[in-house]
């Protein structure tokens, strides 16, 4: 039996990992764009909120593209259209008139091309990845975040430092463009289109399948089930807690080792790895015992109670990091809450699939959607919560949310599904 599966999956992890690249550029390249705009903290939060704001907001049309077109060809599109605008950034200069303004459009626009990531990958995975592997599949996917955000410090900060941050971001885009190139050749929407898979494979995928024989572009998308759903709700709201939490690090993590801590530049780069690498592992292996529990015991067990319980984990690893004294230890203590949060974030997505069937990309919009609330929330009240009452409370705010989110996992039915009896696959 053929394993293309999982070749792709492998491809779609690469292009999860540049995504972050170009997404977090901005907090590295901030400490030298900050000085030549003018720009203060607060003002760079702003610009952190832009980008999430186009990304939040176009998460469901995302899906929506995603699901009539496929996920091959409105990736292909996504990663030539954030290329193009992360070059654009680059055009802009202190002189120019409304260049702040300017710099917030290009950002938003940036995150309108990044919103079709996550809907297209998980439209992939309800058509190739069986219910019983998503767990690993959307685990090693979303290894991605920390792979690109453990990268993106060393690497910008060395082309930043050698060259100048406007060349670090064309560096970025021309990654995009080739990552763009590689998967329009490589990609296919359904197993029965890729040349390299043999029968044994399909025949083992459609087994699995939790979505319709009909294409999903053809199926309506039933929209009053969705939106009323206790459930997609609850996996929702969890996920906002999740990105509240992971956002602290993945936009302000760097900033508040130099700023909170004292650290020097090339040190807050390597020490601001940890946390990332941390969510690598967190993720490959929360995927792996998510899908093991899920065998062994029950679905409720390997996705609902195991999330509750990493996401509580998480909430008291963030108060004790953020109250220790030594910068190292502080750093290691907060570096193991972002491992115990990312356990969890192959549960929220292997469940977006499951509930939605056909419509897994649009389900995944609304529950990315709203993490991307999270997430334009927090690179905004972040730093306002260190200036005026010192960074420890972003991380205590973060922690009461992650245990909000561990009570809201416990209500979710890992059963339940949106999609209509007659549209779920019955030929194996």
């Amino acid at each position: 039996r053929t394993k293309v599966r999982v070749t792709l999956t492998v491809v779609i992890f690469i292009l999860a990992a540049h995504r972050y690249l170009d997404r977090t550029n901005i907090s590295i390249a901030g400490v030298q764009l900050m000085p030549e705009f003018g720009i203060s903290q607060q003002e760079l939060g702003y610009i952190l909120s832009a980008f999430l704001a186009g990304y939040g907001l176009f998460q469901i049309p995302g899906g929506w593209l995603a699901k009539r077109f496929g996920p091959r060809k409105v990736l292909t599109g996504g990663l030539l259209w954030w290329g193009f605008w992360t070059c654009a950034i680059t055009v802009i200069h202190p002189s120019m008139a409304g260049a702040f303004w300017l710099i917030i459009l290009v950002r938003f626009l940036l995150g309108v091309g990044e919103s079709v990531m996550y809907p297209s990958s998980n439209q992939f995975t309800s058509t190739w990845i069986p219910t019983q592997e998503r767990g690993k599949a959307n685990g090693l996917i979303f290894a991605g975040t920390g792979t690109g955000a453990a990268l993106t410090a060393p690497f910008i900060t060395w082309l930043m430092v050698t060259y100048g941050w406007r060349e670090s971001f064309w560096a970025s885009a021309a990654i995009g463009i080739a990552a763009a190139l590689i998967w329009y050749w490589y990609g296919r929407d359904t197993p029965e289109e890729h040349p390299a898979v043999n029968a044994e494979e399909v025949a083992y995928i459609k087994a699995g399948l939790t979505g319709g024989s009909k294409a999903a572009g053809e199926i309506p998308v039933p929209w009053g089930r969705l939106l009323t759903s206790k459930d997609v709700l609850l996996n929702a709201f969890a996920y906002f807690a999740f990105c509240w939490v992971a956002f602290i690090f993945l936009t302000w993590f760097f900033l508040y080792l130099a700023e909170a801590r004292g650290v020097d530049l090339k040190s807050s780069a390597v020490m601001s790895m940890l946390p990332m690498g941390m969510m690598v592992v967190g993720s490959i292996a929360g995927g792996a015992i998510s899908d093991w529990m899920s065998r062994k015991w029950s679905m409720r067990a390997g996705r609902c109670t195991f999330s509750a319980v990493t996401l509580a984990l998480t909430a008291i690893l963030l108060v004790v990091g953020a109250r220790a004294a030594d910068p190292l230890v502080a750093t290691i203590v907060l570096a193991g809450g972002a491992g115990m949060l990312y356990l969890s974030q192959s549960a929220y997505w292997a469940l977006a699939a499951d509930f939605g069937g056909p419509h897994a990309g649009v389900v995944s919009g609304l529950v990315n959607m709203t993490g991307m609330v999270a997430a334009t929330l927090t690179a905004s009240i972040t730093p306002w919560l260190g200036i005026h009452w010192g960074w420890e409370w972003a991380f205590y705010v973060g922690g009461a949310l992650a245990l909000a989110g561990a009570i809201a996992w416990l209500l979710v039915d890992p059963a339940h599904r949106i999609h209509h009896e007659e549209q779920v696959q019955v030929e194996g």
